[in-house]
């Protein structure tokens, strides 16, 4: 009778998890991009998508990893402001639903945009987020105004907003934010931490259907958004001590760069 050798078990290859502990670094990125998405009331989007998209990843890819980290952010963040009572909650929840139809069309447009154009139209919406960034101070407040009129505009810039959201992973903050103070009213302090509440709404819809289309890495996505949720608790504290001019600088300096970037890799220019 001969006997058969027996069978060696098959070792775990070790390549798998090199490349999951590569990609811890998103976890940091997750945490920087949450509070400065929380203190400003953008999301961290801003701040993640261009890095991902540096790093080589497919707009569909950055974009809807983005919106897992901005949905994170956001909670973490809303939870913080509703113990400081900061959030305008009737508005918020009605711009919020408001956004959902734009989330579901901005991640069809995605599917479809080529990597040159996204980069150069990524570009403008950082330079439109710097310039916000840098007139924040000087936009004047006014008396809360929620009249029919501009409840039905406030809709359309929601649809609006919902579409940035889900088409660029940001959350659809330079929308609502400005809306928010020059429109209806709401004071700058009240404003961000509303758009963060804003931000659950049009985030989590955004990332459904990302899912369902099949876009985003959910262990690239789960690091980013632990990042994000510990950068939106941070951040929303750091908020009522925070100067907020020397991080403005530097917020703004970053997204120009950014931009620029990224028109330099679409066109080639060197």
């Amino acid at each position: 009778m001969i006997r058969r050798p027996p069978r060696s078990t098959p070792k775990p290859s070790s390549a798998a998890s090199d490349v999951y502990k590569r990609q811890l670094w998103l976890i940091p990125l997750g945490f920087v991009a949450g509070i400065l998405g929380s203190i400003i009331g953008l999301g961290g989007g801003i701040i993640i998508v261009p890095v991902l998209t540096f790093m080589g990843f497919s707009p569909t890819l950055a974009v809807s990893n983005s919106l897992f980290a901005v949905f994170s952010n956001s909670v973490a963040s809303t939870t913080m402001y509703a113990r400081q009572k900061r959030i305008e909650l009737s508005l918020g929840w009605k711009l919020g639903l408001m956004a959902i139809p734009g989330t579901i069309l901005g991640a069809f447009i995605s599917s479809d945009i080529s990597p040159d154009i996204f980069k150069i139209l990524f570009a403008l919406v950082l330079i439109s987020s710097a310039s916000y960034i840098f007139l924040k101070r000087k936009i004047e407040e006014k008396p809360v105004d929620v009249s029919s009129i501009l409840l039905v505009f406030s809709a359309g810039a929601s649809f609006f907003a919902g579409i940035i959201s889900s088409l660029f992973g940001i959350g659809g903050g330079l929308i609502f934010v400005p809306l928010m103070v020059v429109a209806l009213g709401i004071s700058m302090k009240r404003a961000a931490p509303t758009s963060q509440f804003i931000l659950m709404f049009a985030s989590f819809s955004g990332l459904i259907m990302h899912s369902m289309l099949g876009h985003p890495d959910y262990y690239q996505a789960l690091l980013l958004s632990i990042g994000a949720f510990a950068g939106g608790i941070l951040g929303a504290r750091l908020s009522l001590e925070i100067k907020e001019n020397k991080l403005k600088i530097i917020i703004i300096i970053v997204l120009i760069a950014a931009a620029i970037k990224l028109i330099m890799d679409s066109t080639g220019i060197f």
